[in-house]
């Protein structure tokens, strides 16, 4: 009886050891006596023999790589940087990049590749330009390059990321100095923009004025001097008031009297 149990137990542990499951975002490749399976296995439950076969699974999903590395520039500097690189694995590619690159695959090709098109395209470029807006020019040149040298070996290059970039010391602190001299520029621009439109504000007022001033001139005639006088005698003949009217009829003069001690 108990024989009988451990052999049962031995064939049990035996089917569990002998079948894998591929899931999704990978590939398997299958490896006999040394010898790799030419196609490649997808996503499901897989049978082997244990004794003689081995799976090897790979990722077929976008994977993030971080790499460190100094960036030479133009003019000669050196700027350090964090970069991501994003790829993934062309599933049918994968017997072939086990058979020629293995699992270290990462090591092997993808850091070799992706440092030399850095040096490549940083050293076309300014140290600044990689702290501007040139940066997202550079990243796209460095996708662009090693993309040429891997999609005929399997990777698909989806993005080339400069996260950080920490300029020279000296550099950095002009690049700052640049900076705060347009932004002061820019505010003594706006402040003279603002004095000069309040200029053509007071010019326009002023010329207003002078024009309403003409226009109100050019309307006093004599007749109309005269009018205004004989409105103002009538006013001043109602008005119950003692008063000492002096003109030489054209305009009153009124003189206040003295009144008695």
């Amino acid at each position: 009886m108990k024989n009988r149990l451990f052999i049962l137990g031995l064939g049990f542990a035996l089917i569990l050891s002998s079948c894998t499951v591929v899931r999704q975002g990978e590939v398997g490749v299958k490896r006999t006596i040394g010898k790799i399976h030419e196609k490649p296995l997808m996503e499901g439950a897989r049978l082997f023999n244990p004794l003689v076969t081995t799976i090897i699974k790979l990722p077929t999903r976008t994977v993030n790589m971080e790499v460190r590395l100094p960036l030479p520039s133009k003019e000669g500097l050196t700027v350090q940087s964090e970069v991501s690189i994003l790829y993934r694995l062309v599933g049918s590619y994968a017997p072939n990049i086990i058979e020629k690159l293995g699992t270290n695959y990462e090591q092997v090709v993808i850091i070799p590749v992706f440092r030399s098109a850095v040096a490549d395209v940083s050293s076309q470029y300014f140290a600044k330009d990689m702290h501007t807006g040139q940066r997202a020019v550079i990243e796209r040149d460095i996708k662009k390059l090693m993309e040429s040298q891997l999609k005929d070996r399997g990777f698909i290059i989806e993005s080339v990321l400069l996260k950080s970039i920490i300029l020279p010391t000296g550099l950095a602190k002009a690049i700052e100095e640049k900076l705060e001299a347009e932004q002061d520029a820019q505010r003594m621009e706006f402040t003279l923009s603002k004095e000069r439109q309040e200029a053509t504000r007071r010019i326009i007022e002023a010329e207003g004025i002078r024009n309403s001033q003409k226009i109100i001139a050019e309307g006093l005639t004599p007749m109309l001097l005269r009018f205004k006088a004989i409105e103002a005698f009538n006013k001043l003949s109602t008005s119950p008031n003692t008063k000492v009217i002096i003109t030489d009829g054209n305009q009153p003069l009124m003189v206040n009297p003295v009144e008695d001690k």
